[in-house]
């Protein structure tokens, strides 16, 4: 098949390069400028704006850190899939339902997280215990993102992400329709292995552009770094240990979690 010569060739098409970059520079505007505070969730859903309103806006700028932080680390399997469909007609539709079923995922995933996040911020604000200690939320997501480094789901939806090849061998076909499939399942692997680390960084706000930089650099090294399989349990005994620090003294990392 053509996309078996794509191996040799580049891993990325120069807009999905273009993408990323756009989309880093957004954050980094966000956080010069301070806007990442009006787009972080706590503030949404807590403002004027009505809730289906605050889940317009939270969604906008999640496709902004979809596309910072997903999509560098799926850009092996991203690159293979515009390689081979390239070769046949309505090559651009069929790149553009890939991209919109990998994203479709991710949406759904954010749409859900905002959701939960509204019926938690109502028990904080009847629990004044709870109101008055915030960095509790952060310390809990912390460690369950620790924790699920060891699961089975975490470690099976790896081994798909780390073989871009021989999931497309298996799953790719020509249409549009065939292309969102394949990108939805791509996308769902996606999220087996990376959904606790996008927990974080809902957490600790959109546009958080430390926060962003540190789990990105995390989801590419583990999808395709050297040595990755020895590298998962180390990257969740340090978000367990950081989840424990946050919870006993959150002034140790004052910066953890948007304030106000």
């Amino acid at each position: 098949m053509t996309w078996l010569r794509a191996r040799r060739q580049p891993l990325a098409r120069p807009a999905i390069l273009w993408a990323i970059g756009v989309a880093w520079t957004l954050a980094l505007v966000a956080e010069v400028t301070g806007g990442q505070m009006a787009l972080h969730h706590g503030p949404l859903i807590e403002g004027a704006l009505p809730v289906w309103a605050a889940l317009i806006v939270f969604l906008v700028a999640w496709q902004v850190m979809i596309a910072a932080m997903m999509l560098p680390s799926s850009l092996p399997l991203v690159g293979l899939f515009f390689q081979a469909a390239s070769s046949h007609p309505g090559a651009p539709r069929a790149k553009a339902a890939f991209l919109a079923g990998y994203a479709a995922v991710w949406s759904a995933f954010g749409t859900l997280a905002f959701g939960g996040d509204v019926a938690l911020h109502r028990v904080v604000d009847s629990w004044p215990w709870l109101d008055r200690r915030p960095w509790l939320l952060g310390g809990v997501v912390l460690m369950l993102a620790g924790a699920f480094q060891f699961s089975e789901l975490k470690h099976r939806c790896l081994k798909v992400c780390r073989h871009p090849g021989v999931y497309l061998l298996r799953h790719y076909g020509r249409g549009t329709a065939r292309a969102f499939r394949v990108g939805t399942g791509h996308g769902l692997f996606c999220l087996g292995c990376c959904w606790a680390l996008m927990l974080v960084s809902f957490a600790v706000g959109v546009a958080n552009l430390p926060w962003m930089a540190v789990l990105t650099a995390v989801m590419v090294f583990e999808k395709t770094g050297r040595g990755a399989e020895r590298g998962v349990a180390p990257i969740g005994i340090a978000l367990l240990a950081l989840g424990a620090l946050v919870i006993v003294n959150p002034s140790w990392i004052p910066t953890l979690y948007p304030r106000g």
